[in-house]
């Protein structure tokens, strides 16, 4: 009855349709799998270019502390009339003995005029909500702050910073939600991005920036200016922490000393003096509700927060430096260097492998400081408004609420006039800590020789100090992480880090966290780069790698005459061969950078024979151009491109004027310096070749930014 079909007739229709489906579905099997593995071989790619440039960083750090322990052993060892002492000298501050009185008439501002000319933004003081508005635009548009306006504000900076402590404590609620922003090197383009995705800082909207504003990229004063313009006008809802970056002697190397002399040659040198103070005053953590720990880099397995909260801080102008320690009976050093005798000599700095890390004693138990100086009273009225607030901490300060003239504060004195003691050396150990270190998965605390300051600590270590200090999760930035942001550590250590593309275009996203009363961190991602944007992956891969490859390829390059003789180690017969796997162990033993080299031998070495690699031809295929000087000795042009950073670094500390320009004598002092450092040597005759090879006009000074430009190799593959 009825027209419908019956059971068996549905069924056989059912099986149809199963039967028709069934390629369809393997076909789709076949194209996911192929796409899984598609996806997998892109991230290889990804990740062992990733370690290219990270090893090359890391060894660029390392060779930056290298440089200064040399320069500290001059101090320590040299008499103070030696001419390598004397030549750097001047950045240790030993010669300095300043107070504050002489510092405000320094930085005095006022005798310096805005021209009619000018174009750029006018600031008012006390600096304003508006103002900073003004001034963000002002960037944006590529404009340049007037020198004038640049010392205003540092000086307000530097003043409100004297009256911070060393750990500021925040509160987020439902209402106020806290931004956590990491690293951003400069990246000018990254904050305003931040800015525009989450909003200008306000008293609404809490910032904390968690270190390294400056160096590598060419935007970082112009971050520093904002962020210090906000801070002033909201002091207890912009926190800033000081990174390993912030240190006059690392940016001699990573580009802020040549960025801020470039763009104010008038007064660069007094905005680079007046910036070594605030690096120096800036806090060194924040604590968010009690219970999230923020630092730049990390800790180790003696870290206080105790004694952090009571170090003072101004002290350790550079983090590389530590105090010279005077031993109790010993006759002490005066400032010009006299009542040196062999048997009665100072204390030496400890050199470790890795700077600052040693075994400590276990501080006391931590006891939350307020957002105020050292000894200041704190108030307690629930409701002060900021602003009496702000009055109040100005008055504290010693300079009144329209930014006038200042009174002398004696806890900013010249911390080199001051006798180091055994405390000094702990404490300087915590800073490094602090500014320098990096988790790693095993259990333990060792030195840092990777980057050659500070410590790796295990998640043993996360485990005890944050019981020990009742905190829930430890935020740090310091190393830069291929989505923006990483948790390690049971989730217990979060790494926020926000300069996108901080290698290469593509080669990483930025990101930010926002966090609320129940403390659970949100991340937002970003790419600055509209190009990067636009890359599919496999194009953004590829443009890393490219890249990766091309710095991999110069340092092979600079590195040639050592590789060679590693080779024929393995080559007793010099038949121009050796295998594959002796290449891989000989390459890594000269550069040291702890790659896998068998891997990237395809991308290295464009064809073997029966697994055999000819090396000769090799070195001649890497494709890097180099100039053509008529110089005696050719060793020296190896050696230049060799520590082509510390020879730059050397030639800045000696260009005491910040003029840009050396004479012929301070050249061949700077040579020399390297050569003790290298513990080689390096003629006379040779260096006066080099110096009239590149004294193009002859009159008898030398442009660094020419010099250095000169000797820069170039991949002739990444051009091809």
């Amino acid at each position: 009855m009825g027209c419908g079909m019956g059971k068996s007739e549905m069924q056989m229709k059912k099986c149809e349709k199963v039967s028709i489906s069934v390629p369809a579905i393997r076909a789709a099997l076949l194209i996911q799998r192929w796409y899984r593995q598609y996806v997998a071989r892109l991230e290889m790619r990804r990740r062992c270019m990733w370690n290219i440039f990270q090893s090359i960083e890391y060894a660029g750090e390392q060779d930056q502390i290298k440089l200064y322990n040399f320069f500290g052993f001059l101090m320590d060892h040299f008499t103070p009339a030696s001419s390598e002492r004397n030549l750097i000298s001047h950045i240790f501050r030993e010669n300095e003995i300043c107070r504050d009185a002489e510092w405000e008439r320094y930085f005095c501002y006022k005798s310096i005029e805005v021209p009619d000319s000018y174009s750029g933004p006018h600031l008012t003081f006390p600096m304003t909500f508006c103002g900073v508005s003004k001034l963000v635009e002002a960037f944006q548009q590529k404009q340049q702050l007037h020198a004038r306006y640049v010392l205003q504000i540092l000086g307000e900076t530097w003043k409100l910073l004297r009256i911070l402590p060393n750990i500021s404590h925040v509160s987020a609620c439902h209402t106020k939600e806290i931004t956590i922003c990491g690293d951003l090197h400069g990246q000018l383009e990254d904050l305003l991005l931040i800015f525009y995705k989450n909003g200008l800082p306000s008293s609404e909207k809490p910032y904390v920036f968690n270190g390294d504003f400056v160096d590598r990229g060419k935007k970082s004063l112009e971050i520093l200016l904002i962020l210090f313009g906000f801070l002033l006008v909201y002091p207890n809802d912009v926190h800033l922490n000081r990174g390993n970056h912030e240190d006059h002697i690392v940016n001699l190397r990573y580009g802020f000393t040549k960025e801020v002399l470039g763009k104010y040659k008038v007064h660069g040198k007094k905005i680079l003096k007046l910036l070594q103070k605030i690096f120096s005053w800036l806090p060194l953590a924040t604590v968010i509700n009690d219970k999230v720990l923020i630092v730049h880099g990390g800790i180790s397995d003696t870290t206080d927060l105790n004694m952090i909260s009571k170090v003072k801080r101004h002290k350790y102008v550079s983090a590389l430096r530590p105090p010279k320690v005077v031993s109790s009976g010993s006759k002490k050093e005066t400032m010009n260097g006299r009542n040196m005798e062999d048997s009665e000599q100072t204390e030496c700095r400890r050199r470790v492998y890795s700077l600052g890390h040693q075994s400590s004693k276990r501080g006391r138990k931590y006891d939350p400081p307020r957002r105020s100086s050292h000894s200041l009273p704190v108030s307690h009225q629930l409701n002060l408004s900021v602003e009496d607030e702000l009055k109040r901490r100005r008055r504290l300060a010693g300079f009144d609420q329209s930014y006038g003239e200042w009174k002398r504060l004696d806890s900013d004195s010249d911390p080199e006039c001051e006798e180091a003691t055994e405390t000094d050396e702990q404490e300087w150990k915590q800073i490094v800590d602090l500014l320098w270190s990096d988790p790693m998965p095993p259990n333990g605390c060792i030195p840092n020789e990777v980057r050659g300051g500070g410590c790796y600590w295990g998640p043993d270590v996360t485990e005890k100090i944050l019981r020990k200090h009742n905190i829930q999760l430890l935020i740090r930035s310091h190393e830069c992480k291929q989505d923006g942001y990483e948790f390690c550590h049971n989730r217990r250590v979060l790494t926020i880090f926000s300069a996108s593309n901080y290698y290469e275009v593509g080669s990483n996203r930025g990101a930010y966290i926002r966090m609320g009363p129940d403390l659970v961190p949100h991340f937002i991602q970003y790419q600055a780069s509209r190009t990067c944007r636009e890359l599919t992956l496999r194009q953004s891969v590829g443009w890393t790698e490219r890249s990766a490859l091309q710095a991999l390829r110069t340092q092979l390059f600079v590195h040639k005459s050592n590789l060679i003789s590693a080779f024929q180690e393995f080559d007793p017969n010099r038949t121009g061969m050796i295998s594959l796997s002796h290449w891989a162990s000989a390459t890594e033993s000269v550069l040291k950078l702890g790659l896998p080299w068998r891997v990237l031998r395809p991308q290295l070495v464009s064809s073997t024979r029966d697994g055999m690699v000819d090396y000769q031809q090799w070195i001649r295929e890497l494709s890097i151009t180099e100039p053509k000087l008529e110089i005696s000795d050719t060793s020296i042009l190896e050696t230049m491109y060799k520590n082509h950073s510390n020879l730059e670094t050397i030639f800045r500390i000696i260009d005491t004027d910040h003029s840009g320009l050396i004479s012929l004598e301070e050249f061949r002092q700077t040579w020399k310096l390297l050569s003790s450092h290298l513990k080689m040597e390096i003629s006379d005759k040779t260096i006066s070749d080099l110096a009239q090879s590149i004294d193009f006009n002859k009159d008898g000074s030398i442009d660094i930014n020419e010099f250095m430009e000169a000797f820069r190799l170039v991949d002739l593959s990444a051009h091809a």
